[in-house]
């Protein structure tokens, strides 16, 4: 959430930024933020002069009294009773105005950082970085969602009967390669010094607020309205909240912790041959990589979680790029976002299997989350989290480039966690 302070002292700058993220009007919102941020203030100078005021006089009341000024004493009562009633006007007016500008700032987005191109959409993304040879098949290559047919280790239509449509069942080899995959990351992560969280998959309001998917996102999560709870988008969510009201030592910093979990998504209106298969589902497995950062430090920090999270596709042998996102594709609470997409060599198109972001202080703000510096002055911390990695997209992409009439090979790198080194 943005800083109440940052939107008056840089209206301007506030604006432009908006403007980049494409945050419909954007100089309005910004404007009726400031009338309301001022009437706030005003009309809390004016409650607390008149809580003062009406204390005052209900203090010399007592003292008129005894000193037989019993006239004097009766005014008091009624100017008392007059101000009592006015405050309670003025802090009918305060809250009403408090929810009315709270409502409008939840609903502004995180700035863009200042490195972030313009652009509307992912047609506008920059390519800052391509890894690997585009693998070329022949003709009768399969796409994966023929391959798992083939090979009968992903099942989608039991995962109808059993659930719906984007829900799959895996199977046998299709199973254990899911196992090894999950696995494989958390592994590559406690080597890089992340430590290991196995979160609740579910969460309250209070903890999606907390990370800026809700309001935002709150048609895209499954509800549980019984006890107002979300299945998780991703585990970014849980984690990030581990640390809701908390005052981080300095010395522990940065914090950097992994978890898997599944995650689930309504994705609700999408369909085409770009969501066939295991390309966009309701439930899949995720690695979720999460740091908390000094400000100052923050920038070279997401810098290594996107090397990490290469390394990752170099060790899978997966060729890949690295989008730099423009201000119009970003999501709602990143300032700056590197996208890895790999090449899915049956599909000849390039798939999104991990966002890392930068949120800076958006999500710490709402979820009050902060350090003592050195001067002992609590400051708001740097949040960012990054997919290491998505697995439908990253199975989806091994299936089609490393099958042959032999089957599929298995990338060497996983194969001692999968016992085998070939589908088929």
């Amino acid at each position: 959430m943005l800083q109440l302070t940052y939107i008056r002292e840089n209206k301007e700058a506030v604006i432009a930024g908006l403007q980049k993220k494409r945050f419909a009007k954007a100089g309005e919102a910004v404007e009726q933020l400031i009338l309301l941020d001022r009437k706030r203030r005003e009309t809390q100078v004016q409650l607390d002069t008149t809580l003062a005021q009406s204390n005052a006089l209900a203090k010399e009341i007592g003292a008129l009294m005894k000193a037989g000024k019993k006239e004097e004493a009766e005014q008091n009562k009624a100017e008392t009773s007059r101000l009592k009633a006015s405050s309670k006007d003025l802090a009918e007016t305060l809250e009403r105005v408090e929810k009315e500008l709270n409502e409008l700032l939840v609903t502004l987005p995180n700035l863009p950082h200042s490195s972030v191109p313009e652009g509307k959409s992912a047609e506008d993304n920059e390519i800052i970085h391509q890894h690997g040879a585009v693998p070329e098949l022949p003709e009768t290559a399969l796409p994966h969602w023929e391959l798992i047919k083939k090979y009968d280790i992903i099942d989608f239509e039991l995962g109808v009967k059993i659930t719906g449509a984007g829900f799959p069942v895996y199977k046998g080899k299709g199973a254990r390669i899911q196992r090894a995959l999950v696995n494989f990351f958390l592994d590559e992560a406690t080597k890089a010094g992340y430590m290991e969280i196995q979160p609740p998959i579910v969460i309250n309001r209070d903890s999606g607020f907390g990370t800026g998917q809700l309001p935002d996102k709150d048609g895209q999560m499954y509800h549980i309205p019984e006890e107002d709870f979300f299945l998780i988008p991703t585990a970014e969510v849980p984690i990030t909240n581990i640390y809701r009201d908390v005052i981080l030592p300095e010395a522990d910093l940065p914090i950097k912790n992994v978890g898997y979990t599944p995650c689930f998504r309504r994705e609700a209106g999408s369909w085409g041959a770009h969501v066939r298969g295991l390309n966009r589902l309701h439930q899949f497995d995720k690695v979720e990589i999460v740091q908390i950062q000094r400000p100052d430090k923050s920038y070279e920090t997401l810098e290594e979680m996107s090397r990490h999270i290469q390394s990752l596709l170099q060790k899978l042998e997966l060729p890949y790029r690295v989008l730099h996102l423009c201000g119009g594709d970003m999501g709602f609470t990143s300032a700056l976002t590197y996208d890895m997409e790999v090449y899915s060599a049956a599909q000849k198109r390039w798939l999104e299997v991990s966002s890392v972001s930068n949120f800076e202080t958006y999500q710490a703000n709402r979820l009050k989350l902060r350090y003592r510096d050195e001067n002992k002055r609590t400051q708001l911390l740097h949040t960012l989290n990054g997919s290491a990695l998505a697995l439908p997209r990253i199975l989806a992409a091994i299936l089609e480039n490393n099958q042959s009439e032999n089957g599929i090979a298995i990338p060497q790198v996983l194969q001692p966690y999968t016992g085998f080194d070939r589908i088929g």
